[in-house]
């Protein structure tokens, strides 16, 4: 079953549950990777599909970030929102199962302490393995702390 698939059919159950908030965020996760099908013109990957859910949580961070103090009708729609596409988002990689992976890849690379000239390479290398699967920042973070 495809992620639209499964974002339509917990869409209409809080639709016959009454719960607006759900509903709405729902429709606006189905609309975002309906629109990517639409651009693509054929039907998403289970990446693909990913990739929209994990864009659309970010945005909606942002958005929560950026919200005025005084809003917090707005501050707590966007937390709601995250909380709903949280339930579709892949499982994302903790920071023990980072740090192995990027050993890995200094193993890879023949790298037995990394420096900052030493950065560009190993993401270079790393990124393609934990694309989708791990926050870009905390990868940064916990290779940052491993540097000299």
């Amino acid at each position: 079953m495809s992620k639209i698939d499964e974002v339509r059919s917990a869409m209409v159950a809080a639709m016959k549950a009454g719960e607006k908030e759900r509903k709405d965020s729902l429709s606006m996760l189905l609309s975002a990777l309906k629109n990517k099908a639409i651009d693509k013109r054929e039907d998403l990957t289970e990446t693909e599909e990913n990739e929209v859910i994990l864009k659309e949580i970010k945005q909606t961070k942002e958005t929560l970030e950026l919200t005025p103090q005084d809003r917090t009708d707005i501050q707590e729609e966007c937390k709601n929102r995250i909380t709903v596409y949280e339930e579709f988002a892949p499982k994302m990689m903790d920071e023990e199962a980072i740090g192995a992976e990027i050993k890995a890849v200094l193993a890879a690379l023949g790298i037995e302490n990394p420096t900052g000239k030493d950065k560009g390479k190993i993401m270079k290398e790393l990124m393609p393995r934990v694309k989708g699967k791990a926050d870009g920042k905390l990868v940064n973070q916990i290779l940052g702390s491993l540097m000299k």
